[in-house]
């Protein structure tokens, strides 16, 4: 028996109250449109909710509420006021034994390192300026084309494959692209020198913020907020309503088909329906079903699962951190959070704390079957191992579930994801939305930003929802226009450029095969790089030579003192030949690139005149 909801003739159908969907629904309000929301849980939120337990309340990892949209920040302080705090950030890296500030601070990853490490790192580091991989074909390409090898296998490697479960070379580029941007050890070095988590011209990098804001009483309470708010305008949520069908007709969704826990089915019409559900369950809902290559595509897509084991600890601080990175190999956790951290609010008990260890799993996984008893035994273990807590200071622990947490980003994705999106083109009144709706692991701004899109495509606009996000920025400046004083950012309309898709296309390549064969290498970082190793490389010598008493190499070496003013076989001469061997390798480094920049762009414009010449004389040939 199938029941229809009559509660409104002609709403919006919102599948998912996470994010997305809920900003979706509050943007719809404002707009005049009604909704429904159908969400398969009993909370909202999604990744997004905060879970209770015992009055202990904690993440599904930890969410940081910070975003370069204007528009984004103002409707988190609409919908939450004085509830929305803003907290200091402490990170750091836990690696072979050792705790590293994070962001990166030099003197504190040299000591942690040592010199010697520190040597080689920098030595990487120059050989990665000098000889860069030429494509990005992975994710650790992209990693050690700006950050060296070595410190790609340190800080990047580790903990990168305990998320995704994947080797890094099997790891798509977009991943450090979208997450990691314009990250480099050059900038991470200018951060530790001036850290303010900006770039020289500006620009906030968001893996480097030192604030940001959080609900009191975490990240859900955001979201419950939201749903109470939009019950109260007539835009109800409806919990434990699985939608497992979709139906179409002549590229229009006419229905969709939910079951409750009870197996009762409803049958849920609209003019506009927003899907934020995953992009493979989406197709494999649709009635009548789509091309073979379509499903096949669909089923080509990886989620990762998620679990985090919450453990109570008697004690009234434990570490200072709001989350710690664990890069060591020799336990499965992956991040450890502080809950406490976040918001004294998120503890009942002011006197315990509780801590959430973040384990990255596959649904197939053995550890993901195991019981809670055991999974709470595995952190125990892992957390005292690790020197942070003893094991007789737990009071109680719980453990929390979530899957297909992740989209995976494997060497597959892009061309599934692309075959999918090119098939919901056709569908008039169809918009996907979200993580998991696009299969792009957005922050929660950026979901909110789809969910903004959407709601003003069902008004009448004409905004591309998968444009947020993407590789190089989520065009704030593209979809939001300048405000006057006082005026409210709004989306707009992206006017259509003059140039054909053909001549883009052909732009693009051409420029893209110039910037492949022709890449410029940064002068300050090689200068750096090279002034940095020489200084070292100088200082060790000298020191070998004190600490072994070589007595045969001491005068020859002595002879730099031509070249370096006041350099000696000493340990006063050491620290001269590290500053000014820093300092002449840096003006050698730093010319040696400018002139190579120099030579290959004036070859690079020689290459291009003579593609646009031969262009321009088949041009002619057709006329």
């Amino acid at each position: 028996m199938i029941s229809k909801d009559v509660s409104s003739p002609t709403p919006v159908i919102i599948i998912g109250a996470g994010p997305a969907g809920l900003t979706a629904a509050y943007e719809l309000e404002k707009r005049g449109c009604k909704s429904i929301i159908l969400e398969a849980g009993n909370d909202v939120g999604g990744i997004s909710k905060t879970v209770s337990y015992k009055s202990y309340r904690f993440d599904i990892g930890g969410h940081r509420f910070f975003s370069k949209s204007p528009y984004v920040n103002q409707l988190w302080r609409e919908i939450l006021g004085d509830d929305f705090l803003e907290r200091p950030r402490l990170s750091r890296i836990y690696y072979r034994g050792r705790f590293f500030d994070y962001p990166l601070k030099a003197l504190n990853a040299l000591s942690g390192l040592g010199s010697f490490e520190a040597f080689r790192v920098m030595l990487s580091y120059a050989k990665s300026q000098a000889l860069p991989h030429r494509r990005d074909k992975n994710f650790e390409d992209w990693v050690s084309n700006r950050f060296g090898y070595r410190l790609y296998k340190i800080f990047f490697k580790t903990y990168t494959e305990k998320v995704w479960g994947i080797p890094c070379n099997q790891i798509s580029a977009d991943w450090a692209t979208q997450r990691i941007k314009n990250l480099s050890l050059k900038q991470a070095l200018l951060n530790a020198l001036l850290p303010n988590g900006k770039t020289a011209d500006g620009e906030v990098i968001t893996t480097l913020i030192e604030k940001f804001h959080y609900p009191r009483q975490g990240p859900g309470m955001m979201w419950e907020r939201c749903k109470a708010i939009l019950e109260e305008t007539g835009n109800p949520t409806q919990h434990g309503e699985y939608v497992f069908k979709v139906c179409h007709e002549n590229h229009r969704v006419t229905c969709i088909l939910s079951r409750n826990a009870a197996g009762e089915i409803k049958e849920y019409n609209g003019d506009h329906f927003i899907s934020s559900m995953p992009l493979r369950t989406l197709m494999k809902s649709l009635e009548p079903s789509p091309p073979d290559d379509i499903l096949h595509a669909a089923s080509d897509l990886r989620y990762r699962d998620y679990l985090t084991v919450v453990l109570i600890i008697n004690r009234e601080n434990v570490f200072p951190d709001n989350w710690i990175y664990i890069h060591s190999p020799e336990v499965k956790m992956g991040r450890i959070q502080n809950y406490k951290n976040w918001s004294a609010d998120m503890v009942p008990d002011q006197q315990r704390t509780s801590l959430g260890l973040e384990y990255f799993l596959w649904e197939k996984d053995e550890e993901w079957r195991w019981s809670d008893e055991r999974l709470i035994e595995l952190g125990v273990r892992e957390c005292a191992k690790l020197g942070l807590i003893r094991p007789e200071e737990v009071a109680d622990g719980t453990v929390v579930r979530m899957k297909k947490a992740y989209p995976v980003y494997d060497h597959f994705y892009h061309d599934s994801v692309s075959k999918l999106r090119d098939y919901l083109a056709h569908f008039k009144n169809l918009q996907t939305i979200g993580r998991n709706g696009l299969h792009r692991y957005n922050n929660q701004d950026h979901s909110m930003l789809t969910g903004v899109y959407a709601a003003h495509n069902v008004v009448g606009n004409s905004l591309d929802v998968w444009s947020v996000n993407t590789e190089k920025e989520y065009h704030e400046s593209e979809a939001f226009g300048k405000p006057s004083a006082g005026e409210r950012l709004v989306p707009v309309r992206v006017e259509p450029q003059s140039n054909t898709a053909a001549e883009v296309l052909h732009e693009n390549y051409a420029q893209q095969l110039i910037q492949d064969f022709f890449s410029k290498i940064d002068p300050i970082a090689f200068g750096s790089a090279v002034g940095i190793v020489t200084g070292l490389m100088l200082f060790f010598v000298t020191a070998i030579v004190l600490l072994k008493d070589i007595t045969h190499i001491a005068p020859k070496l002595s002879l730099l003192g031509h070249y370096l003013l006041g350099f000696d076989t000493s340990w006063a001469g050491a620290i001269i030949g590290l500053c000014e061997g820093a300092f002449g390798g840096f003006i050698f480094g730093f010319s040696i690139a400018r002139l190579r920049n120099w030579a290959t762009s004036n070859y690079s414009a020689f290459v291009r005149n003579r593609l646009e010449a031969k262009v321009n004389r088949d041009l002619l040939d057709k006329v």
